[in-house]
């Protein structure tokens, strides 16, 4: 006998069973047209997916090390100079004289050098060049310490430090993008703060071991591992069209024209400079006059305390600075910056009523502080306020010029102010100006941060 297999229906709810046929199959076929818009997402690899792009471990630990390199080698042209002058018996004039000519290239050559990072198509081949016209200075400085050799490269040396400055962070933000471009200077400036503390204690004991030339030939020996390490970067990770000008229809105008037109007209570049210029007129005598009251209050361990006051901001900074790049990432650029340049007038009162030593050297927290927000901040906010002009390099020249203008400015406003008012008078003065730097900020400054502008946003 034959059995009549049972159908087994599944249930229906009653607003399926309204629903046509057709409408029903076109609903399944969206679903899956859905599920295949969702993909799995792949197994973790090695490297940083940024967009569509995906970088090496190799190229990001490679700029960690460029950056702490970079940093060492440009510690030996710091105090080291100076004494090392003074041991060949060159007289107060001419080591004078040979400062100045440095300050006055790398014065004049921050918007020219600039300007050759933005013309040159490989970053990485401009700062080798860099690198290696500073690592050339100081094994001149070495071997034949005469007063046209050294005056040549010192001038080689600032020109240098012209075109690696921006080399820098163009690489930085062409390797990660715009998007995480404020974490990956934060990062370039605690392995730089980093650099410059081992540097200088490794320096110093080379010095007073050996001899105050074996600091140089330690300098030039330190361009071949930042060299190592700029080869690590892998020239095919750095996006070279996140700085890249849109085309224009009109007719191609001359580039030097059309780029100092394009500074000029940038008023949120404009403004930007305005408050650097004040605030370095601010902070930067701040340093040299507190060595300047340690030597007279504590004059035996006045040099050890000096010592310190460099080491304390330099410890904060590479604490510090990649918190400030998240911050400026996830709070926008203007309350990150007004909170660095609250810092400056805050420090300067503090010192002007501070008579302990000690307390003097805990108060440089602050200028740590303030060294974390803008080592991030002044490429990050020029990349802003350049973004799809072809200039970033060139601006960043030029905010670093307003920024040497203001330093310059404030050695001699300070000296001024201490010989005829005294020492209290003088850091109070500063704190005014510096004051003056944090109000311009707070009224003139614009949130330059552009949320979903940044092609890799798009295109992930």
């Amino acid at each position: 006998m034959t059995v009549a297999r049972l159908k087994v229906r599944t249930a229906v709810s009653p607003r399926e069973r309204e629903m046509p046929r057709q409408d029903i199959r076109a609903r399944a076929m969206r679903l899956k047209d859905q599920g295949a818009e969702f993909p799995r997402e792949p197994s973790p690899v090695a490297g940083t997916s940024v967009g569509e792009r995906r970088i090496s471990s190799a190229s990001r630990y490679g700029l960690d090390a460029f950056a702490f390199f970079v940093a060492n080698l440009q510690t030996g042209f710091g105090p080291f100079l100076a004494v090392y002058f003074s041991q060949a018996k060159w007289t107060q004039s001419d080591i004078g004289f040979a400062l100045t000519v440095g300050s006055l290239v790398a014065l004049l050559g921050q918007v020219p050098g600039g300007a050759f990072v933005d013309v040159v198509r490989s970053k990485r081949f401009a700062a080798a060049v860099a690198v290696i016209g500073i690592a050339g200075s100081a094994f001149a400085l070495a071997v034949w310490p005469s007063f046209l050799v050294v005056l040549l490269a010192m001038a080689a040396h600032s020109a240098a430090s012209c075109v690696l400055t921006p080399a820098i962070a163009a690489i930085s933000i062409g390797l990660v993008g715009r998007a995480q471009a404020g974490e990956r200077l934060g990062r370039n400036a605690s392995f730089a703060a980093l650099g410059n503390a081992l540097g200088a204690a490794g320096m110093g004991a080379i010095g007073y071991y050996l001899s105050n030339g074996a600091v140089f030939y330690l300098t030039a020996a330190l361009g071949i591992p930042t060299v190592i390490a700029l080869a690590r970067i892998r020239a095919g990770d750095i996006d070279s069209g996140v700085f890249a000008e849109p085309a224009r229809p009109e007719a191609p105008r001359a580039a030097g024209q059309d780029g100092i037109r394009s500074l000029l007209t940038n008023r949120g570049l404009l403004c930007f400079s305005a408050c650097m210029v004040l605030f370095f007129l601010a902070n930067a005598a701040m340093l040299p006059l507190v060595g300047s009251v340690l030597t007279l209050r504590a004059s035996e361990t006045a040099t050890a305390l000096v010592a310190a006051c460099i080491m304390v901001p330099q410890a904060v900074l590479a604490v510090s600075a990649p918190a400030v790049g998240r911050a400026a990432e996830r709070f926008g650029r203007y309350p990150v910056l007004l909170f660095g340049f609250g810092a400056l007038p805050v420090r300067g009162l503090m010192l002007a009523y501070t008579t302990n030593p000690y307390g003097l050297v805990a108060i440089q927290v602050l200028d740590g502080i303030s060294a974390s927000v803008l080592g991030v901040m002044v490429p990050l906010i020029v990349s802003d306020l350049t973004r799809g002009t072809g200039r970033f390099n060139l601006a960043l020249g030029a905010v670093g010029t307003a920024m040497g203008i203001g330093a310059a400015l404030s050695t001699s406003l300070a000296g001024v102010m201490a010989d005829r008012l005294g020492s209290h008078s003088a850091f109070l003065g500063l704190a005014c100006v510096g004051f003056a730097a944090f109000m311009l900020v707070a009224l003139i400054m614009p949130e330059t941060r552009q949320p979903g502008a940044d092609p890799a946003e798009r295109a992930a």
